[in-house]
């Protein structure tokens, strides 16, 4: 295996989501209490913002957990995964239960793109295809149905557009 195929392996183990339980959460546990934050995504033109509210990974073991073993999530819930800097994301849906979209957010606040219905359980690669600063994870067809799209603005307290 080559360096670069480690490193990418790595990666995906250290930011795989894909079922939003916090870590003392059981498998099979459908919705957990959990702190929640406001996040608007305000679309491109203008005419809607979608309100959501979401849990934030803030740390290694809340993002490396992220949404795995999770049966459901709320219509507009999720789980934001916030990153120190820009950089590339990759992300399968090990020991994940339900079909999610990921949503790949700029530095900017922008969405730079979304995986839509990403398979449960797979170990296929899903990767952000440019550096973001965040990733959401959102019921799969959640975008679609809202009407989500590139370019859309994304805006959570502590995010890039707040």
């Amino acid at each position: 295996m080559t360096a670069s195929k480690v490193r990418t392996a790595l990666v995906c183990a250290l930011i795989a989501v894909a079922g939003c339980a916090p870590s003392s959460a059981k498998p099979g546990t459908s919705v957990v209490a959990a702190k929640l934050t406001p996040l608007d995504i305000v679309t491109a033109n203008r005419n809607k913002t979608v309100h959501f509210h979401v849990e934030v990974a803030r740390t290694d073991a809340e993002q490396e957990r992220g949404l795995m073993f999770r049966t459901g999530l709320p219509d507009h819930g999720g789980m934001i995964f916030p990153m120190a800097s820009p950089r590339w994301a990759v992300f399968w849906m090990k020991n994940t239960l339900i079909p999610l979209d990921m949503i790949f957010i700029r530095a900017d606040g922008h969405i730079a793109r979304i995986a839509a219905n990403t398979t449960p359980q797979s170990l296929d690669q899903v990767s952000s295809g440019e550096p973001v600063i965040a990733v959401l994870e959102i019921i799969g067809g959640g975008a679609e149905k809202d009407g989500l799209q590139a370019g859309d603005l994304v805006r959570w307290p502590g995010g890039p557009a707040s």
